[in-house]
């Protein structure tokens, strides 16, 4: 089986750092089947207002991966610096997007929230964004076997075919709704978000979130445009209801459609693929756009990057996602 590389990238690093409802706008059953479903969209309200929405020029680190040479800190490294592709003097980070779970690495367990680091993040003045897996049901997750239990309750309508052949201990979350299979995966992020919260993180990137894109003989089903647009505006709409802010990860073919219900964008190798002027709406939006390449060449990308106002990173090209290399382009 085949998944695009683009999809392929973060599983990689985020199964390799831990491994050694009517307010969420659910929808019952009957309803789902309609591709003009009602989806769940974001309204200004007291609890949105002071919810933490970072300046275009906002510089990221993305570690997902943790190591014990800081395990005060959680695993991750607060003090990064380094010197940007365009020469000049050393800068930090302002946001770190990092794994809800602290690695078992560090921890020695896969259910320690990383509330160490985010204290130690926020101790340095800058913010956590919350990495949450949205799209497909990782078996070393703490809450994986309520997926299951859902699943063989319901006439195995949940969990859809291996990740991909690298990763066949992970598969493919149903998001339609025909047998409340949405309902009950929205309620679930809603749980995690939760404990986003209960650590001190301040916005949440939901990963896959692009079944649509895959196609039946990648994921095992059949998701339409409109039933990942209805997906994706819930889960905004989850990560708002409790405070935080929110990425949309990847899935640039609905970036104009998604813009207004999403804080920033998390993006992986688009000029690697061409795309990266899908995600001109959210700087135009006066929204960041959180970008990192693992295979291009800083010198081919982060001239560009700068012009767009992207906040680019270069990572190996393993995709590994420790702390170093940190390689800004500004």
């Amino acid at each position: 089986m085949v998944v695009s590389l683009r999809t392929f990238l973060t599983r990689f690093t985020a199964v390799t750092a831990l491994v050694p409802a009517a307010a969420l706008g659910l929808q019952a059953p009957s309803q789902a089947a309609s591709a003009t479903a009602p989806t769940a969209r974001v309204t200004p309200t007291s609890a949105t207002a002071g919810i933490w929405r970072p300046p275009v020029d906002s510089r990221w680190q993305y570690q997902l991966q943790g190591s014990k040479t800081y395990a005060s800190t959680g695993g991750v490294n607060v003090d990064i610096c380094g010197v940007p592709q365009g020469g000049g003097a050393c800068v930090r980070p302002s946001v770190f997007d990092i794994d809800l779970y602290a690695a078992e690495e560090v921890a020695g367990n896969n259910t320690t929230l990383n509330t160490a680091a985010v204290k130690a993040i926020h101790a340095k003045g800058a913010k956590a964004i919350c990495y949450v897996d949205a799209g497909s049901i990782e078996e070393f997750r703490p809450d994986y076997q309520k997926f299951v239990d859902w699943h063989n309750a319901h006439g195995k309508s949940l969990l859809g075919k291996p990740f991909s052949e690298e990763f066949p201990n992970e598969r493919w979350a149903n998001i339609n709704n025909d047998k409340g299979q949405r309902d009950f995966l929205l309620q679930m992020m809603a749980a995690r978000v939760d404990k986003c919260a209960q650590a001190g993180f301040d916005g949440v990137e939901f990963d896959v979130v692009n079944a649509h894109e895959e196609g039946k003989s990648v994921t095992g089903w059949t998701v339409s445009p409109a039933t990942q647009l209805t997906y994706n505006r819930a889960l905004a709409a989850i990560a708002h209801g409790k405070g935080l802010s929110v990425a949309l990860k990847n899935d640039l073919s609905q970036a104009e459609e998604l813009v207004s219900s999403f804080d920033y964008a998390v993006n992986e190798e688009c000029f690697q693929f061409d795309e990266c002027s899908e995600l001109n709406v959210f700087v135009k939006a006066g929204k960041p756009v959180f970008h990192v390449e693992y295979a291009t060449a800083p010198s081919s990308f982060c001239a560009k990057s700068r012009t767009l106002k992207f906040n680019s990173l270069k990572k190996p090209e393993d995709y590994s996602l420790y702390d170093k290399p940190y390689a800004p382009c500004r």
